[in-house]
Formats: structure tokens, sequence, C-alpha cells
């Protein structure tokens, strides 16, 4: 260690506990670097779903002490090859990609948006921006449509048929909305909110549209909650329409607040985010079999098709 560590740990003793453990732990990592050790010395991370077994019907911490820490992750999503999971912590992207039979983590930059990669894998949406893939990897970043411009998107996602969904930026009193822009003969529509099923109660944000547009999950603020905010999904129904949103109950909604669902393209876990207490100081990003979508649908509709 020489003098230039010495002087960042004077500093960094002054700082939040988790703020330490996140510094100290890139440091350690640089002086062990220094040393002529890289990251293939250290232990190899294998397997799917970087190496963690797969959790049941009660949710998870997902890889923890390795994705999920006592600081602040968020926005998880995998590729449709599930090959690449990209993720912020605090206020930085990160990327574990599936490399000679091993997952590496990369920084990629700044916190630039929320992420969502498109079910065909071709377009990263990062809220009213986007990458698009390239033979080289991401394209620079790009931005939609003029009427998209004009609104607050927090989080955009998208359908294989090419249908946004999308939420806006509102006050907790209650004018957070959700839209959709559908694509008509190769021309993208106007957005338009979603009616009374959807659009229902103090808050609603962060939604994701199934691949196949058979239903949308939420999270919302409403009175008949479990806490700050809880998971909601609605069904399309046979006629096109959508179903009253149903609250995603107890084993999935606590009192402390979930928010910002998917599901993995293998239509296998559903992935969200939890409050692991006040303010933003500590979020994980959870994990749960995906049977809780098909144990809600009502009767009498059809299954989902990820393929």
């Amino acid at each position: 260690m020489n003098l230039k560590h010495v002087v960042t740990l004077c500093f960094v003793s002054f700082m939040p506990f988790t703020k330490r453990i996140f510094i100290l732990t890139t440091m350690a990592l640089a002086v062990i670097g220094s040393q002529g050790f890289g990251q293939d010395d250290l232990p190899a991370i294998k397997g799917p779903y970087i190496g963690q077994k797969p959790p049941g019907s009660n949710p998870e911490a997902f890889a923890p002490g390795i994705v999920s820490t006592e600081l602040f992750e968020y926005s998880g999503v995998f590729t449709p090859d599930m090959k690449e999971f990209y993720f912020i912590k605090e206020d930085d992207f990160f990327v574990f990609q599936y490399q000679n039979k091993r997952w590496i983590e990369s920084y990629i930059s700044r916190r630039v948006g929320q992420p969502f990669i498109a079910p065909d894998g071709k377009t990263m949406h990062l809220g009213v921006r986007y990458k698009e893939r390239t033979e080289t990897g991401w394209s620079d970043i790009k931005k939609l449509g003029p009427s998209f411009l004009a609104l607050e998107i927090m989080r955009l996602t998208a359908s294989l048929k090419g249908t946004y969904v999308f939420d806006e930026i509102g006050s907790d009193d209650g004018d957070g909305v959700i839209r959709y822009s559908r694509l008509i003969d190769g021309k993208r529509e106007e957005p338009k909110p979603f009616g009374k099923e959807i659009n229902t109660g103090k808050f609603n944000a962060h939604p994701f549209i199934a691949p196949d547009e058979s239903y949308l999950i939420f999270d919302g603020r409403r009175e008949s909650g479990y806490g700050h905010s809880d998971l909601y999904i609605s069904y399309r129904q046979p006629d096109g329409s959508w179903g009253d949103a149903i609250n995603m109950g107890g084993t999935v909604n606590t009192e402390v607040g979930e928010i910002s669902a998917s599901v993995t393209p293998d239509g296998k876990f559903l992935f969200f985010h939890r409050n692991q207490g006040e303010g933003k100081g500590n979020m994980n990003i959870m994990w749960v079999d995906a049977q809780i979508i098909e144990t809600l649908r009502p009767k009498g509709q059809s299954p989902i098709n990820h393929n």
C-alpha cells in the first residue's frame, strides 16, 4: 500500500459506513492488482444466473455479496441469451458478462437511466434514451422522438410487437401515470395513458409489459396496499382490454416497499427491488419463482408464451 492509499483511507474514515465498505473494497482490489494479481486469480463465478441457486416461492436477495449488498442496487436485467446482467449500484452502471465459462463484472459508466433490454436483444432502453446493439457492442446513446422527450420517463419497457409501456415522474400526491405507444403499420403512435384499471391510486410507476403483452406488472401506492409501494399485475382480457390490477400479495409485497419488477427472458423468475430501510441507503435486487404470475392469473385465461 502506497502513500496515496494511506491518505485515501484517512479521508474515507469520515464517510458513512456503507460508503466506506464500497470504497475500501475497490481499494483492496486495486492493491491486489498492483501486486500482480488479476481478476483471473479471484474465485471464478460460474453457472447460470451468476452462479446462484434459484429461489422458490419466497423472494430472496439476488446474488448476495456479489450483486445485492448493503449499498443501493437497482434495475437488474438479463439479456435474452442470459449471458449479460446489467444493474445500477449507487449512481454507477455495471454489467456481469459470461465469458470463457465464468462471470466477469465490468464498470460501464455513470448511471444514464434505468436499463431494460428489448425482447429481441437489439435495444437497451434507458427511459427517453436508448442504445442499439452493434457488432462491437452497444451504440452511443440516442434519444426517442419528440413525443417522448416531453415526458419525464423513469422506466420504459417493450414487448415483442414493439409496444412501449412507460411511466412518467409524478409527485407523491398522485400524478404518476403509465402510458403505452404501439407500432402500427411500422409507425409509432402518440403515447396514450392506460385506463383506471392501471392508473388508480396515489402513484403508479416502473411498468413491465410481458413479451407477449398478456400481462402488465407495475408498482403503485394504494390504500389497500401492504406498505410504501406494492407490486400489482393486470392481465389482458380476451377482448384485448385490461383487467383490474391485482395486488401480488404478501409473499412479494411488504411494509418497506417493492418496485420495478420484470421477468427474466427465460420466463422462470420474477425480479423486483425491495427497500431495506428509509431513504435511498439500501435497496436490494430480489428474485422469486415466476409461477406466482400463473397463480394469480384469472381462471380461463391463456398461459404466458415467452417464445
